[in-house]
C-alpha cells in the first residue's frame, strides 16, 4: 500500500474507475449479444434492441472504453445484420 496521501487517493480512485469501466463493458457486451440474438431469432422488437445496443456502443465510445472506429464498426455490423434479416 502507498504511503503518500495522494498515492492512496489514486489507488481508491483507480479502483472506482475500474469498477465503473467493468460495469459499462459488461453492459455493452450484453447489449450486443441481446441484439445479435434478437436478429437471429427474428424477434418482433429487434429494432428496439438494436437501437439500445447502438446507444450502449456510443456511450462506451464516449467514455473511451472503445475506440470511435471500433464503435462505428460494431454499429455498422449490427445495422447490416438487421437489414439482412
Amino acid at each position: 500500500m502507498a504511503n503518500i496521501k495522494s498515492a492512496k487517493k489514486r489507488v481508491l480512485v483507480n479502483q472506482t474507475k475500474a469498477a465503473n469501466n467493468k460495469a459499462r463493458n459488461t453492459a455493452l457486451k450484453t447489449a450486443i449479444k441481446k441484439a445479435n440474438a434478437a436478429i437471429e431469432a427474428n424477434a418482433d422488437d429487434k429494432e428496439a434492441v438494436v437501437k439500445e445496443a447502438v446507444k450502449k456502443i456510443d456511450q462506451a465510445a464516449k467514455h473511451n472504453l472503445i475506440h470511435k472506429n471500433c464503435a462505428a464498426r460494431k454499429k455498422s455490423n449490427l445495422a447490416t445484420k438487421l437489414n439482412k434479416a
